[in-house]
């Protein structure tokens, strides 16, 4: 592009250290007021160095925060008071405590999103894709390890020959001028040209058309009705699936529920639960180690280690009776056993929920094991 054709933005100049570009801020401060400061990371104490002072953006925050809180509760007050007032539990129409937090968001929520808005639209001017700046040598490296200085050429004492000299008494390198095309600057993208309007016109009808057809054309049902039609029974209603029309039926006779056992039903009926349970565990060896060792932790310190009743307690409690009585061994199944595991008897406390069910009833097991060590037969120990 021809050098004719361009125009002057701003003479750079870049820096090694943070003190430098402090010192240059500093000095660069007392003659101009269009210079900028380029850094690759923040640099604590660079507002003041370079005249800044306060920024007004907390001002726009504040004000549009405070406005549209305002606003919220007068929205709020209309509602209460006038519009639709509610008499509930005796509270006031306008509860001003319980609207504090929705006062406190919406101020945090719009107070944020303008300064955002505002700070990047406004201040800084974005979008600028064609800023002269970008793809340049300095700005390449001010973002990595350099810290650079830019003159601009509109402040009104700029003079180019003036501004190279006080970059080099500055102790500047790489002092170069930046030059930019009028006509690219000004085909940038603005908010407010016609055709970036006209397009996100285009946006918004699409998207409104496209939400409205999914929503209303698309979808066989309503939103929000699956709950107008229930697979249940309304209550003082006919059932249409039982003969007599009843809704509640009582269980099947002589069935229980799958996976479940009513041990509840027979606790206060030990020879009842004798009579109907079995124990479902096998006679392996997993299910005697798992008995075993339950055993050992629960029962032994009252029973003993062989079931003989030999108590560890020392006589601090009654002794126990001996797992190997004609009753416990001859009289009583596994069930029986099983129930007073589960709910216990005289000043045996139950062990229900110390045990599980399948713990219950391997502890029966090894009980057994125990009663027959006293009295084996030959095929045991083949």
């Amino acid at each position: 592009m021809n050098k004719n054709e361009e125009q002057l933005f701003a003479v750079t100049g870049q820096f090694e250290t943070p003190d430098d570009i402090m010192h240059a801020a500093e000095k660069a401060a007392c003659r101009y007021r269009k210079f900028d400061v380029h850094t690759p990371y923040p640099v604590h104490g660079m507002d003041g160095a370079m005249g800044l002072g306060e920024s007004p953006i907390g001002w726009v925050t504040i004000l549009v925060g405070s406005t549209c809180m305002l606003l919220m509760l007068g929205f709020i007050s209309w509602i209460s008071l006038i519009d639709y007032p509610i008499v509930w539990a005796g509270k006031p129409y306008f509860n001003l405590p319980g609207y504090i937090p929705i006062l406190f968001e919406i101020t945090i929520l719009t107070g944020a999103v303008t300064t955002v808005l505002v700070l990047f639209l406004i201040v800084s001017g974005f979008p600028r894709n064609n800023h002269p700046l970008h793809d340049t040598p300095y700005m390449q490296r001010v973002s990595d390890d350099r810290f650079g200085l830019c003159i601009e050429a509109a402040d009104e004492n700029f003079n180019e020959a003036e501004a190279r000299a006080l970059l080099e008494e500055m102790g500047a390198k790489d002092i170069a001028p930046i030059y930019f095309n009028p006509v690219e600057a000004d085909a940038g993208l603005r908010l407010s040209n016609p055709i970036f309007m006209v397009f996100l016109a285009g946006v918004v009808v699409v998207v409104s058309g496209a939400s409205y057809f999914a929503l209303n054309r698309m979808l066989e049902l309503p939103p929000f009705n699956w709950m107008n039609v229930q697979d249940k029974t309304v209550p003082q209603t006919l059932h249409t699936v039982f003969a007599d029309g009843r809704s509640m039926q009582k269980p099947v006779e002589g069935t229980v529920p799958r996976g479940y056992l009513p041990e509840d039903n027979y606790k206060e009926d030990p020879d009842a639960m004798a009579k109907y349970f079995a124990n479902p565990l096998p006679a392996s060896q997993e299910v005697f180690e798992l008995g075993r060792e339950k055993y050992e932790s629960r029962c032994s310190a009252c029973h003993g280690f062989y079931g003989e009743g030999d108590s560890r307690l020392q006589g601090q409690y009654p002794a126990p009776p001996t797992l190997h009585s004609k009753k416990v061994v001859d009289e009583w199944n596994d069930a029986r056993i099983y129930h007073v595991i589960t709910y216990g008897q005289n000043i045996m406390p139950a062990y229900a929920k110390q045990l599980t069910k399948d713990e219950r009833w391997a502890v029966v097991h090894y009980i057994r094991a125990l009663q027959r060590s006293l009295n084996p037969k030959e095929s045991d120990l083949q």
